[in-house]
């Protein structure tokens, strides 16, 4: 499936396997039309935001906002359009098996329970993913969402999409192409498993102090 690679479980499912307990060359990525590991990203004109962990691609129809915390750490990357948002994390993972099967249940179970909220799996164009909806910032109504999970070689790429343009394919086509020409940086920090790859500034960006 594209942007999927498939990977064989090892008894290190909850652990993100790296040296001194495997020390051999990693072997190639599988192809892929897009998101990108680092080791088979294109050699392209597109131009990328760089995150550390994630570049971001820049292009007309969406604005790219950071997601900072209280400690103005980069947590996400947010693409905005007219109707709607795409935000973007990366996890890491085991080195050999996937554990966006194991999220979707989690995240399936957990909005199938709250009241105004729902989720279903069907096939899109990265996999299998979730559709469903929450409930409003405003409380009135529910809000359009998709969960798509990628899966690759030490790291876990979701995106959420949210907002009316959740529910419409045609005008979600230009946050699933800017989806496809994501790349991501895992490094070789060893992370625990689900754990958040640090994210960072471009070089030529400053936030703001907080107030």
């Amino acid at each position: 499936m594209p942007g999927r690679r498939k990977q064989k479980r090892t008894d290190r499912s909850k652990l993100d396997a790296t040296p001194p307990w495997e020390t051999r060359v990693r072997s190639e990525p599988d192809a892929t039309t897009g998101p990108y590991d680092e080791r088979d990203a294109p050699e392209d004109d597109v131009a990328r935001v760089d995150l550390g962990a994630l570049r971001v691609p820049v292009g007309d129809g969406y604005d790219v906002r950071l997601d900072v915390n209280e400690a103005q750490q980069v947590i996400s990357a947010t693409l905005a359009v007219a109707d709607g948002t795409m935000q973007l994390g990366v996890f890491a993972a085991p080195r050999n098996e996937g554990i966006w099967d194991e999220v979707r249940a989690e995240i399936a179970e957990s909005l199938n329970a709250q009241r105004k909220a729902s989720a279903k799996e069907v096939e899109g164009p990265f996999g299998v993913e979730l559709r469903g909806t929450l409930p409003a910032d405003n409380g009135s109504g529910t809000v359009p969402v998709r969960f798509i999970g990628v899966d690759g070689p030490r790291w876990f790429l979701r995106a959420l999409v949210a907002g009316p343009v959740a529910a419409d394919g045609a005008r979600a086509a230009v946050l699933e192409q800017a989806l496809r020409s994501v790349v991501v940086v895992r490094g070789a920090e060893p992370l625990p498993v689900r754990e958040p790859v640090p994210l960072q500034l471009p070089s030529d960006l400053e936030l703001p102090a907080p107030e």
